[in-house]
C-alpha cells in the first residue's frame, strides 16, 4: 500500500481495529466485525480465518454477491443507472456495474468512514473499482483498485484468484447466536476495574492487562449454566 496522508495517519491512530485492542467499556469499543455487523467490501472478500466462501448470482439486470461470513449481500445493478445520491452512505457503499468484454466492472462509492480497507481506516471519499474476469471454468481473476485521496497518497491495486470448490455449500452465518465475546469482554472489563479499585484502596500495584499474569485467562470465561440460552427454544 502507498503511504498514508496526514489525515489518513490521524484516522488510523484513532481507529479501533477490534478485539486485539482494549479496554472495552461499551459496545462502541468493539469493531463492526466483533459486533457481527459487517467486514466491508474488501474485508469480506479477502481470506480470513474461516467462512471465506461467496456466492455470485447473475440476472440480466443485476449481479448479487453474498458473503458467507457476516451474511452481507451486495446487489449490483447493470442497467446503466447513475450512482446513488452523495447523501446516501452505507457500510458496503453503493455499487453500479457494467461489462467490458468478458470482464464485470463494479464501481462502488458512497461509503461511510466507519470501516477499513487493508486494515487502514478509510474516509467517505473511498472509491473501489473491482474487475471480475473468468479465466477458467473454475477460476475468476479478481482485481480491485482502491482510491481514497483523503487516506492514501495515491491509488493502489491488489488482486487474487477466486476458485470454486465442487459441492461446497455456503452455510448460514449465525454470528449473534452463541457469540458471547462482547458480553464476556465487558464483564471482564468490569472485573478488571474492580480489581484496580481494590488494589488502589489497599495501596497495592495496579494489576496489568496481560495474559502472562493469568488475569485475562481467569476472567475471560464461558458463560455459566445460569447464563446459557437455548437458541432453538420455541422452534
Amino acid at each position: 500500500m502507498p503511504p498514508l496522508t496526514a489525515e489518513g495517519r490521524e484516522r488510523q491512530a484513532a481507529a479501533r481495529v477490534g478485539q486485539s485492542n482494549g479496554p472495552f467499556y461499551t459496545t462502541e469499543d468493539f469493531s463492526y466485525y466483533d459486533r457481527c455487523i459487517t467486514r466491508g467490501v474488501t474485508g469480506s472478500i479477502l481470506p480470513s480465518l474461516y467462512g471465506d466462501a461467496m456466492r455470485i448470482v447473475q440476472s440480466p439486470t443485476e449481479v448479487a454477491i453474498s458473503y458467507e461470513m457476516l451474511h452481507d449481500t451486495r446487489i449490483i445493478p447493470l442497467d446503466g443507472r447513475p450512482p446513488a445520491d452523495p447523501g446516501v452512505r452505507q457500510y458496503m457503499g453503493s455499487s453500479i456495474g457494467w461489462f467490458e468484454g468478458d470482464t464485470l466492472v463494479v464501481e462502488t462509492t458512497n461509503f461511510t468512514d466507519k470501516l477499513s480497507v487493508g486494515r487502514m481506516a478509510h474516509s467517505e471519499a473511498l472509491k473501489l473499482t473491482e474487475r471480475f474476469t473468468r479465466i477458467d471454468p473454475d477460476m475468476i481473476d479478481y482485481v480491485v483498485t482502491v482510491e481514497d485521496p483523503r487516506t492514501f497518497e495515491r491509488p493502489w491495486t491488489f488482486r487474487l484468484t477466486l476458485t470454486t470448490q465442487p459441492g461446497y455449500e455456503v452455510l448460514e452465518y449465525s454470528c449473534h447466536e452463541g457469540n458471547f465475546f462482547v458480553a464476556n469482554a465487558l464483564r471482564a472489563e468490569r472485573e478488571y476495574q474492580r480489581r484496580v479499585a481494590e488494589a488502589r484502596a489497599k495501596g497495592e500495584p495496579i494489576p496489568e492487562r496481560t495474559v502472562a499474569t493469568g488475569l485475562a485467562l481467569e476472567i475471560y470465561q464461558p458463560p455459566s449454566a445460569e447464563d446459557a440460552v437455548d437458541i432453538n427454544a420455541g422452534r
